[in-house]
């Protein structure tokens, strides 16, 4: 449900226009990662909020729905401040907003957004979107910055167990529309893995990056079994059910998946895949991807790999076992950053490449995260008051982990210290990595899906 950026924020939002110091003009606040799981973080998501929210102005109907519905749940409402936004800048919100540009990894604890007010009039505006600007950047930006992890995690196996890292784009497939919150959120997170990689079932996702980002396709899937298409054969038609898979879609250069655990995932390899279909499989010149979908994915994987190439046999890579290209497995349930790990420390153990396995992530890719994985949180650092600016910070003695930084700020790097967050009066002749992105209702930069990719894969290899 979309709605205007009026009702797009907290509900105490509505009385902070009362709130400020008498005189305040301009109110700069900063967006920032202040810990959590990952050492760096991956800047993603921004041009889509700009372009689905603050590009569209504010109308009067969307005044008068605010003041209906902000005074009925027992707030003020600043009617006069809204409708001077209508009369005085069309509608649009009187902000600039200063950006990394998206793709970007950034060392935790560094500025990524910065926003102020562009009108005096509009002190309050600035903070008042901080739940939805917040939202917008957290969720992505966490979302990517995982798959991008997963991807380095990946890359350091294949590089020595594999021949080549062609495949690496397809190493992890999106699982996660059906356990995301809502259809926005697949759209965004779906959207965010694609950054790092090219495998995904999440359709909306697709038509986000092109809604958003201009990427003609983001992403590609192959045809695929699901437990329904092979139960209804009856167990007693299991075979029946794969064989249909194998001739509807395994052809030269095709891929086909098969879940095969809806009954006993042994006997499928063993008995149906390793000998009924052995050759119907060797002779298709497609690729069948097993997939077990239940059990520890750890030792389920290694012995599905083993089992498999005990029947189809295997060539050796790097001193790794692999796989003939007709038969591979992939692991769909169970997956995580770390079971991720767990699994391709076992395989190596076991002197098996990773060529023979790809991952899928459902909940754990789109959904078992939160704001604080990354510990995001946007604050005020700057305010303009009788025309004298002046540092606004937070330092709770309870808990300096939450202490916030002070100024006008600037994000520069450093070659010996890394990313540095540092006030903009002390920039110099040195390059501030922040870009005004937004003005006045304006998308001043704007990233294609292609650009923002190629950025973020510079930082991989």
């Amino acid at each position: 449900m979309k709605t205007s950026i009026i009702l797009n924020a907290d509900s105490y939002k509505a009385s902070h226009y009362l709130q400020y110091p008498e005189h305040t003009s301009v109110v700069s606040s900063y967006i920032e990662p202040r810990g959590g799981k990952f050492d760096k973080v991956l800047f993603f998501g921004l041009q889509a909020f700009l372009k689905e929210y603050l590009c569209h102005p504010i109308t009067q109907a969307d005044i008068d729905e605010g003041e209906q519905v902000i005074t009925a749940h027992g707030l003020p409402f600043n009617r006069a401040g809204w409708e001077y936004i209508l009369e005085h800048h069309d509608g649009y919100l009187p902000l600039e907003i200063e950006a990394v540009p998206e793709g970007s990894l950034i060392d935790n604890h560094n500025v990524l957004l910065q926003v102020r007010n562009t009108d005096p009039k509009c002190y309050w505006l600035t903070s008042y979107v901080e739940t939805a600007l917040l939202r917008s950047i957290w969720y992505p930006s966490t979302v990517a910055t995982q798959s991008f992890h997963i991807r380095q995690v990946l890359q350091d196996n294949m590089r020595e167990t594999c021949a080549t890292l062609d495949k690496l784009p397809f190493m992890l497939h999106d699982f996660g529309a059906r356990g995301a919150t809502t259809f926005e959120a697949s759209c965004i997170g779906g959207m965010a893995h694609l950054v790092s990689f090219q495998g995904t079932d999440t359709m909306s996702a697709l038509m986000a990056a092109r809604r958003y980002y201009s990427a003609e396709m983001a992403g590609y899937s192959v045809p695929a079994a699901e437990h329904s298409t092979i139960t209804t054969w009856g167990k007693d038609g299991e075979r029946e059910a794969y064989e249909n898979m194998l001739r509807q879609f395994s052809k030269p250069g095709a891929l086909v998946s098969v879940v095969s655990d809806s009954y006993d995932l042994w006997y499928a390899i063993d008995q149906i895949w390793g000998n009924d279909l052995k050759q119907a499989i060797q002779e298709s010149g497609g690729t069948l991807v097993i997939r077990p979908d239940s059990g520890d994915p750890v030792t389920v994987v290694r012995e599905t790999i083993q089992r498999l190439m005990g029947i189809f046999g295997y060539e050796l890579v790097n001193g790794y076992r692999v796989l003939p290209e007709c038969i591979r497995v992939i692991q769909g349930d169970g997956i995580t950053y770390n079971s991720i790990q767990a699994i391709l420390d076992s395989m190596k153990e076991a002197h098996l490449s990773a060529d023979n396995v790809v991952f899928g992530m459902g909940g754990a890719l789109l959904q078992k995260l939160d704001r604080d994985t990354l510990q995001w949180a946007m604050k005020a650092s700057a305010v303009c008051v009788n025309g004298i600016w002046r540092d606004v910070y937070k330092d709770p003695v309870t808990d300096h982990g939450k202490r916030s930084k002070r100024g006008l700020l600037a994000l520069i790097e450093d070659p010996h210290q890394g990313h540095r967050t540092i006030r903009k009066q002390d920039l110099n002749d040195r390059e501030n990595l922040l870009r005004t992105v937004y003005r006045n209702g304006q998308l001043l930069i704007e990233h294609t899906f292609e650009a923002i990719r190629e950025r973020a894969l510079k930082e991989k290899n």
